[in-house]
């Protein structure tokens, strides 16, 4: 597909002036690309013709073409047009208005949603900082932080500004229904060829008028494997504290798009090289910091092992819960705070639900976890120190709980970063698939190694020292 995309761009450029002076937009009629119909969803499609027979300007826009373009099947499919939010909720029964900061539509149907927005004008400029303790955002179409974070971006303009309102080149790419071209406004089919993540606009006042510029940025290096280009790398080490202001609740979201996409272990190393991880999961990023590790954890070791194992996943087709990859990323914390705990004299169980609270308070300022993720993360944790008890029924016990599988696969996950857990997730594995006789068998091993290594050496009964007191009389006597 890019060698195709090569021949693209030089077509498309040919007779143009050199890139510094080129005119926008670059269209590129349907006999010169090879994104069809065929390649789109047919819900989007439905949605722009629907737009187009109103009266509106429709097309596609961002991911979806870009994705083509490289060879990777495109997920989502937004739309954009000249249509105000409530113009395309009127047009479609099955639609929601949502959002505040931007104004959508998201059109549903059945599990997938086609996303709808208005074209945007430039409002960088005009935008006064907001006083969040004197004014109210209500009724403002346009509104910046005193950080210079934008608030609300509602004012709506043509597809020109649209474009240049958009985060990076390859993103300001367009396909009209209409005519089957694509429309390239800022130079994106290039950077594709070039492999390279170009932000649209200066690159510091972009980031600071949405510091998730910068994490987005990272995505796009970690899933496409493309270049930072100088200008757009260059701030980000800066900017980073910004994320500091971004609520915790959107964070939440970036983070499982930035290391729950398939390619975790490469953004990871990303988001740490350019100080951004720190932001994301500041007790994490103190402890690989500091060096510390036990005989029984090597934090980077393990969240590295943790990463790989998830990307498998994704790679091959099969999910990955949310609280999963949270869970991960926070035990080195755990494991911290629950010797800490014990070394204060406090019991191992009631040191880990201590040391979970702790670390989970701590996490929530930077990242907001649902608690519908924070308590199957709790019984994770907890199972780790459960799973070495298989005697008696308590194996039986283990294996119907309903966190068994997620807290088995984080204990393999930690034998193969490294910890000694003498034989467990073998002992597991086999018994979890094995008959009951062979289950019995497994329990019955156990129970004898246990007694043969923790059964305490009978005490011989102490003999009763004789008295060298005088014997009292009695009056029998």
């Amino acid at each position: 597909m890019l060698t195709g995309l090569k021949s693209l761009v030089r077509k498309a450029t040919l007779f143009l002036a050199p890139t510094q002076a080129q005119n926008y937009p670059i269209i590129i009629p349907r006999s010169e690309h090879t994104l069809s119909r065929q390649n789109l969803s047919p819900n989007a499609v439905k949605v722009l013709y629907r737009l187009n027979k109103a009266g509106f300007d429709a097309y596609l826009v961002g991911g979806c073409i870009r994705d083509h373009l490289i060879d990777i099947e495109p997920k989502d499919f937004d739309v954009v047009t000249n249509a105000t939010p409530e113009e395309v909720h009127d047009l479609f029964s099955n639609s929601r208005l949502i959002g505040r900061r931007f104004r959508l539509v998201h059109v549903t149907f059945g599990r997938e949603i086609i996303e709808v927005s208005t074209f945007r004008a430039n409002t960088a400029q005009e935008s006064r900082p907001h006083n969040s303790q004197k004014e109210s955002l209500k009724g403002k179409d346009s509104a910046k932080s005193s950080h210079g974070i934008i608030l609300r971006d509602n004012v709506y303009g043509n597809i020109e500004e649209d474009a240049e309102r958009r985060d990076f080149t390859f993103n300001a790419l367009y396909y009209n229904v209409q005519d089957f071209s694509i429309h390239d406004y800022c130079g994106g089919l290039a950077d594709i060829e070039n492999k390279q993540i170009r932000i649209i606009g200066d690159a510091v006042q972009r980031y600071q008028e949405d510091p998730v510029r910068m994490l987005r940025a990272i995505r796009f290096a970690g899933k496409l494997g493309f270049e930072l280009e100088a200008q757009t790398a260059a701030p980000i080490k800066e900017m980073a504290h910004l994320l500091d202001h971004i609520p915790p609740a959107r964070l939440f979201d970036e983070v499982l798009k930035l290391l729950g996409s398939g390619n975790g272990v490469e953004t990871f190393h990303l988001l740490r090289e350019y100080g951004l991880f720190k932001y994301l999961f500041p007790d994490t990023e103190a402890i690989l910091q500091s060096g510390w590790k036990r005989d029984d954890i090597d934090p980077e070791a393990f969240i590295l092992q943790g990463l790989k194992n998830t990307d498998d996943r994704i790679q091959s087709g099969q999910s990955t819960a949310p609280y999963f990859l949270y869970a991960i990323l926070l035990w080195p914390s755990v494991t911290l705070r629950h010797e800490e705990f014990e070394a204060q004299g406090m019991p191992t169980t009631p040191a880990l639900h201590q040391a979970a609270s702790m670390v989970l308070d701590n996490q929530v300022a930077a990242t907001a976890i649902p608690r519908r993720f924070s308590t199957p993360m709790r019984e994770i944790w907890d199972m780790q120190f459960r799973l070495p008890k298989r005697y008696g029924k308590r194996a039986f016990i283990l294996l119907q709980h309903a966190r068994f599988r997620a807290s088995f696969d984080f204990l393999l996950i930690r034998e193969l970063s490294g910890t000694q857990l003498d034989g467990l997730g073998a002992w597991w594995q086999e018994f979890q698939y094995a008959n009951e006789d062979t289950q019995r068998e497994l329990i019955k091993n156990i129970d004898n190694r246990a007694s043969e290594k923790d059964a305490p050496k009978k005490r011989r009964p102490r003999r009763r020292k004789k008295s060298n007191a005088p014997r009292k009389e009695t009056p029998q006597d």
